[in-house]
């Protein structure tokens, strides 16, 4: 397994923008693809639920650290069969 991590420290209202920006767009990115892959189910909305929990907390004025972390696991995808 890999890790991957990049934070951004925001101390200003620029850098504050920045950051509600990535957060609006990863939200938005989650919703639509949620919409189209895994719509209704739990996961999917537990998964929503938290990113919107996200985007929210960036619409605050304050100053904060926002860290985005990917683990790369071992294993790949399973391949989907074609008709």
């Amino acid at each position: 397994m890999s890790l991957h991590e990049a934070s951004f420290t925001i101390d200003s209202k620029t850098d504050l923008e920045a950051a509600r920006r990535i957060l609006e767009e990863v939200y938005d990115t989650v919703r639509e693809e949620s919409r189209s892959v895994r719509e209704g189910s739990e996961d999917a909305n537990e998964l929503l639920a938290a990113f919107k929990e996200l985007r929210d907390a960036a619409k605050e004025p304050t100053t904060g650290k926002l860290t985005i972390t990917y683990e790369q696991y071992d294993t790949e995808f399973d391949t989907l069969a074609t008709d």
